[in-house]
């Protein structure tokens, strides 16, 4: 298989995964080892490529970051609580991506991790969908800067950002962990999802950075027009993806995502010849 195919499968798969509860980490190790290359040759290029995801994300919510930025100026009571719940539920990940560097590199080598990680996060997501019965969305004026995000207490976007952390363990899911902590926490599904994607920003803008700077002396030019490509293509799937991840998990819920993880991960499992 060629780079250049690998490099946009690779960008696909980074923006179909990123935002849903299924691990893009996972999958992006998983694709890897499946098309015949070794997960860790590849570990620098798949968390490069997320700001391609990034992007997607404030483009799409470009309003709301606007009017936080602006409203941070003019001592906005919303776009300070909205920044601050995001601070907060980030600093964790910080701490213990400083502390774990190391050990968190290593799982991501580790394609029998993915899998089994797939397989529980499934489960959790269907016990949490059947006991969280999370309320409707609170009733927030259009204009309100932060919109339901900013309504959030600082204990439950601590308790979120502590949960995030579970997603250093390649297969969790980012998304997935944020997301059902928050609707765990009582928060509504819209309202937890959105603020899955707002704490994406800073989340995967660190790691990017970290594992960039941490590698600085390992890459190319050519490195950096693969890099380049692959998060052109992650952001215009993952474009398309948030658009429609909001409608579907409404009205469907998570657990059809709880089942592919389960079956995905049970597949990977035999694969691997891990069971």
């Amino acid at each position: 298989m060629s780079t250049v195919l690998l490099v946009i499968i690779l960008g696909i798969v980074e923006g179909l995964t990123e935002y849903l509860p299924v691990s893009s980490t996972g999958h992006l190790i998983l694709a890897t080892e499946l098309m015949g290359f070794r997960a860790q040759d590849w570990a620098l290029f798949n968390v490069a490529i997320q700001p391609g995801a990034i992007l997607a994300v404030v483009i799409l919510y470009w309003k709301t970051f606007w009017g936080v930025l602006t409203g941070l100026f003019e001592r906005s009571a919303g776009a300070i609580a909205f920044t601050r719940n995001l601070l907060v539920a980030f600093f964790p990940a910080v701490v213990l991506g400083l502390a774990l560097g190391e050990q968190i590199d290593n799982l991501l080598e580790n394609a029998v991790v993915v899998a089994w990680a797939l397989i529980i996060g499934g489960i959790a997501i269907l016990v949490i969908e059947k006991w969280a019965n999370p309320p409707a969305r609170p009733d927030i004026p259009e204009d309100q800067v932060g919109g339901a995000v900013a309504t959030m207490s600082l204990g439950k976007s601590l308790t979120v950002g502590l949960v995030q952390c579970l997603a250093m363990i390649p297969g969790v899911s980012r998304s997935g962990a944020t997301i059902m902590g928050a609707m765990a926490l009582g928060i509504d599904r819209k309202t937890a999802a959105e603020f899955s994607f707002f704490l994406a920003v800073p989340t995967l803008t660190g790691a990017t950075v970290l594992q960039l700077y941490k590698a600085r002396d390992a890459v190319t030019v050519d490195g950096l027009q693969w890099i380049g490509l692959g998060a052109l293509v992650s952001f215009v799937v993952a474009y398309v993806v948030v658009k429609a991840f909001i409608s579907i998990v409404t009205r469907y819920g998570f657990a059809p995502f709880a089942w592919y993880r389960i079956v995905v991960g049970v597949i990977a499992l035999v694969w691997l010849g891990a069971i």
